[in-house]
């Protein structure tokens, strides 16, 4: 073997500064990562989590971190299972700003952050569902639940979680999100995800309020977590669905046979809010650009007398082309719009979903304002309106008995629209929902649970006009 004094001269030159060369660039990444504020080895995440971790499952002390679980022999598509919210399961997300360089290291990490006793909780009102109120509590929700005077409280299964990291890119104010759970392993991918969640985006980790709702039937003893894995912070998708894949057969045959409990889910969420106002949504519905800020200040606006009234705050929402990036504000959403690249959402599917809002009103308003203000009311109500959002803590619950699809949302907004509510349209806020639906790719199971909703709606409308009719023919308003 040759060494380099054997070589000619000009190669023993090339190869000496090549050397040095070297040699300087390896000294100067040493003095950088020696300087950086974010390192990301392991004894800095144990050491960020032991410091900023500090409110646990039921307010107990942590004890181990649960890792990432390697993947099982393959089973069934999970994709079989009705989702909680319609969406595209290809959907490319925006993520929100890291607060790790590049992954997050679950293993060796001394805590369970999920260390939930799973004997104590409550029941809802038909003792179908167990239900564990702030499971885990943000390290800044309460302090946000002071500092604004509204809440975004959403509802999802595990299914829908990485839509949270858009969701908390734009609303920077406290979050309750009610989760739910089937058996031991959607629980074990539940403690993953979350962990996952907290240790990549800041706003997750700061801002939500985790409760839990688990079936009777499926309530999972213990979950024991001996494995290790890092994972990418900007993968919130992918990760998701590797956990996913890891589902038995047995939760994907009980997900295909029971419905999904959409207002039990949607009451938890909501009555996990602390504020006194509340903006409720489903997950995939993602707030515009600093809504926040902008919302909370019209909500201060608003004169004492009104405050005092029976008013709901709708929220336009439209669906947005996935091709397209997330309009920057309400001029670019009216480009997209009359380039065919959004709509009004459930346009083409169901348009008595949010035709009440009158969306070419709110296109053509005049008023340039970018800060929010009411543009018009909602005049034209319609039977099986159901917009987006935000009023007092005081309107009618959600009525539980309706479960999976249909009549979920509009026989809730029915009964607060005969309690006699009033509907006002906000400007230029919006919300948005990823993807243009078509009604041919809407699967039979929505349908068959759209049926059975509807029957039990005839019911709940006869109960609903004689517990208001006292009460409205003062008024004169017409049921």
């Amino acid at each position: 073997m040759r060494n380099i004094y054997d070589l000619p001269g000009s190669l023993k030159a090339f190869s000496i500064v090549a050397v040095l060369i070297l040699t300087s660039s390896n000294i100067l990444l040493t003095l950088k990562l020696l300087h950086t504020n974010k390192p990301c080895d392991k004894e800095y995440i144990v050491e960020r989590i032991n410091s900023n971790y500090s409110s646990a499952w039921n307010n107990n002390q942590p004890k181990n971190l649960p890792a990432a679980v390697a993947p099982p022999p393959p089973r069934p598509s999970p994709s079989l299972i009705p989702p909680v919210i319609s969406s595209l399961d290809e959907l490319k997300v925006e993520i929100p700003s890291l607060n790790m360089e590049s992954e997050a290291d679950l293993a060796s990490v001394p805590m369970d952050l999920l260390n939930i006793d799973l004997s104590i909780g409550r029941w809802d009102n038909k003792r179908m569902y167990k239900i564990f109120d702030f499971a885990l509590v943000g390290e800044k929700f309460e302090q946000l639940s002071e500092k604004y005077l509204v809440t975004l409280a959403t509802q999802t299964s595990v299914e829908r979680l990485h839509f949270l990291t858009q969701v908390t890119k734009h609303w920077t104010g406290p979050i309750s999100v009610a989760v739910f759970a089937s058996g031991s392993d959607e629980f074990r991918i539940l403690q993953h995800y979350i962990t996952y969640l907290r240790l990549c985006y800041d706003n997750i980790r700061d801002n939500i309020s985790w409760h839990l709702a688990m079936p009777r039937e499926r309530i999972p003893n213990k979950v024991k977590i001996d494995s290790s894995q890092s994972f990418e912070c900007d993968s919130p998708e992918k990760i998701l669905k590797h956990l996913l894949s890891t589902r038995s057969l047995e939760t994907i045959k009980w997900r295909l046979k029971n419905v999904y409990p959409q207002n039990v889910m949607r009451n938890l969420a909501r009555k996990g809010s602390q504020t006194e106002k509340v903006f409720l949504t489903d997950v995939d519905i993602i707030p515009s650009v600093n809504m926040t800020d902008s919302l909370d200040s019209f909500l201060r606006s608003v004169p004492a007398a009104e405050k005092r009234s029976k008013v709901a705050y709708v929220i336009p929402t439209y669906e947005l082309d996935l091709r397209v990036k997330f309009p920057e504000g309400k001029p670019e959403l009216l480009r997209l719009v009359k380039k065919g690249l959004a709509r009004p959402f459930h346009e083409k599917v169901f348009i008595y979903n949010q035709f009440a809002t009158n969306f070419s009103k709110w296109g053509k308003e005049i008023n340039d304002s970018p800060e929010t203000h009411v543009s018009h009311n909602v005049t034209n109500f319609e039977f099986l309106y159901e917009p987006f959002y935000v009023a007092s803590d005081l309107v009618p619950i959600h009525d539980e008995r309706f479960m999976g699809y249909g009549f979920t949302r509009n026989s809730q907004v029915y009964e607060m629209y005969v309690a006699g509510y009033q509907f006002q349209v906000l400007s230029p806020i919006f919300t948005i929902h990823w993807g243009l639906q078509q009604k041919k790719t809407r699967p039979a199971w929505r349908e068959q649970q759209n049926n059975m909703n509807r029957k039990q709606f005839e019911m709940f409308k006869k109960e609903i006009l004689l517990r208001y009719s006292k009460t409205n023919k003062s008024t004169g308003k017409k049921l």
